[in-house]
């Protein structure tokens, strides 16, 4: 796990250098959410059962930190986790009317039987029109012994805030590719080998609290799905709902 975490701050740390910063401080932004099952790229990552999650942010002279921490019900698809932090560092700048965002991020797992963790990089490209905003990105993890490989995802995804009411509208479409070293270890984040996803949802935001609902689906075939950690009976079509509150 140290290891882990010096890694993501190095490359953090590597990526901020070549980047101009772009903002000065800003106060941390903290939110809890519950949900009826923590979903990533369509694949339920808390066995399909209930989870809550704690959330922080926060901005210093061009470096975006955060932390979001989850339950994740002793997962199979994780070796039996019972919850994972995310650590993230980034940055990013403006271009035009675009924004620019680099990140590194260490997946950090409790109480799984093994070493489960791993890193991602990321990057993207948004762009806000009217009520729209869009984004295009791609999140590589290196090659890497937790994951049996290396690991590609590629998004594209859109909200959109209904005029005149507190609904927003968001839809997300993304495709997982790789390399494979060690297949069962591969099923965890690409069960049955390559794969897309898709998502579509509706959220109701009012002041500090936000309630959604979210159609999530993949074209993950549960035949192909096999190992220890492919959890092919939790890789498919689904409706999630969630609420969060924000400080």
């Amino acid at each position: 796990m140290i290891r882990t975490l010096t890694w993501v701050g190095a490359i953090g740390a590597a990526s901020c250098g070549l980047i101009a910063p772009v903002s000065a401080q800003t106060n941390p932004a903290v939110s809890v959410e519950a949900m009826s099952q923590e979903v990533r790229r369509g694949l339920s990552w808390s066995e399909g059962r209930a989870a809550v999650a704690g959330a922080g942010d926060v901005s210093l002279v061009g470096i975006d930190a955060s932390a979001r921490i989850v339950t994740l019900r002793g997962s199979d698809r994780h070796g039996g986790a019972d919850g994972v932090a995310d650590l993230s560092l980034g940055t990013g700048w403006g271009l035009g009317g675009f924004r620019l965002q680099a990140t590194a991020t260490g997946h950090l797992f409790s109480g799984a039987r093994g070493k489960m963790d791993y890193v991602e990089l990321g990057g993207s490209a948004s762009y806000a029109i009217g009520p729209l905003y869009a984004s295009v990105g791609a999140i590589a993890a290196p090659s890497q012994h937790a994951i049996g490989g290396s690991n590609i995802y590629t998004y594209a995804s859109a909200n959109a805030g209904i005029p005149g009411t507190p609904f927003t509208i968001l839809g997300e479409i993304g495709h997982s590719s790789g390399s494979v070293d060690d297949a069962d270890r591969a099923a965890r984040l690409r069960p049955g080998g390559d794969y897309t996803n898709w998502r579509l949802g509706l959220e109701h935001r009012v002041n500090h609290l936000t309630v959604g609902v979210d159609y999530i689906g993949t074209n993950v075939a549960r035949a192909d799905a096999v190992g220890p950690f492919a959890d092919a009976g939790h890789a498919g079509d689904k409706i999630v709902g969630r609420v969060g509150l924000s400080f």
